[in-house]
């Protein structure tokens, strides 16, 4: 970046390891607001590498190693795996931050950080959808589940879901860049759209501008848009189905993955919601919406990046009544929220066999 340009800007804290609007004027926030945020940053992201490299290792060691192969297995392993490798380059993160965003580790591990967050979230949300439609199966077509659910066919599918999810954050490991402040001796980690480090010439900034908004608007529809709507479809055909049979159905696996799905959408919510934001930055020049999303920021990616060590509590917390949860050991904890749905039921009586039977034949 030139000198001349690189003196009125500074880093957006979004740029961490999401999207960022390249560099930002430092006059919108006062520096008292950005090294409060800085420092929140730091101490969130530290909680969350803590807390997401442990309890998503153990779910790994709980759910790859000491339970039975089902289908639920398959489903949250592979969430704890996605989660696990995010929280696990978090150091990367923390560092960046610490030192007041100056990237000391090499063009690589830039585009590798960025690759590494977006998986995550296309991953994640990806297998929430699938879990979703999973659930919908069993209840709304279970003679097909019964007969064609096995945790085989959901290893080929999470692999699948690991390949577009690959495809999807391959851009950033194109479009990340690092660029070095001769002024500041400050090296900066972003989104390198145009392949250009002329922020003067129109064409450039245009070419930028428009890719800037391709990749948010891709993000926004495959990320969250399209999948929280499926996830509504999901839920609404279950819910149907469910009023109207006499479906028995054990409610502690449902709120689990209810559970799940809430939260990761209200975590990554608020960062949707500014990266649309950032896209009408581009075409409306206010202050007030710009001094909120370079506020908002830093917070909503806190958010997003905390979620990913939310799930192992939700395992633990919601496989039974908290009180008993505290009582047992934590592997029974484990077991208990990813357990298939106990019981038996007879179809031909006009209720449908319970998913721990249907399971049992395909493991």
């Amino acid at each position: 970046m030139e000198s001349s340009t690189s003196s009125q800007y500074s880093p957006d804290p979004l740029a961490l390891q999401l999207e960022e609007e390249d560099y930002v004027p430092i006059e919108e926030i006062p520096s008292e607001l950005e090294t409060a945020l800085r420092y929140l940053s730091i101490i969130i992201y530290s909680i969350a590498f803590l807390l997401g490299t442990i309890g998503n290792g153990f779910v790994i060691w709980i759910a790859g190693f000491r339970m039975k192969r089902t289908v639920n297995t398959v489903w949250f392993l592979n969430l704890a795996i996605a989660d696990f490798i995010f929280t696990f380059f978090l150091p990367l993160s923390i560092t960046y931050t610490a030192l007041g965003y100056d990237w000391p580790f090499g063009i690589l591990l830039c585009k590798f950080n960025s690759t590494v967050a977006f998986l995550n979230l296309f991953a994640s949300v990806f297998l929430l959808t699938v879990i979703s439609a999973d659930r919908c199966v069993s209840v709304v077509r279970p003679v097909w589940a019964q007969n064609h659910r096995s945790p085989k066919l959901a290893s080929i599918i999470a692999f699948s879901i690991w390949l577009a999810a690959f495809c999807l954050c391959s851009p950033y490991m194109a479009f990340r860049d690092t660029s070095r402040d001769d002024e500041t001796n400050v090296t900066h980690c972003y989104n390198n759209y145009a392949f250009s480090t002329d922020f003067e010439d129109m064409e450039v900034v245009a070419l930028r501008s428009m890719r800037h908004q391709v990749m948010i608007s891709v993000r926004f529809l495959f990320g969250f848009l399209l999948p929280f709507g499926l996830i509504l479809v999901f839920y609404s055909l279950m819910a149907l189905k469910l009023r109207r049979s006499q479906f028995s159905w054990s409610s502690r696996p449902f709120r689990v993955m209810a559970t799940v799905v809430a939260a990761f959408f209200l975590c990554w919510f608020p960062y949707h919601i500014l990266s649309v934001l950032e896209v009408i930055m581009h075409h409306w020049d206010n202050k007030g919406l710009k001094s909120a999303v370079l506020i908002g920021s830093p917070l909503a990616t806190s958010l997003a990046f905390f979620n990913s060590c939310l799930n192992p509590f939700l395992y633990v917390f919601l496989g039974r009544d908290f009180k008993e949860s505290l009582r047992r050991s934590i592997f029974s904890a484990f077991e208990s929220a990813f357990s298939e749905e106990q019981g038996r039921t007879n179809y031909s009586q006009g209720k449908f066999r319970s998913l721990s039977d249907q399971e049992s034949h395909f493991t």
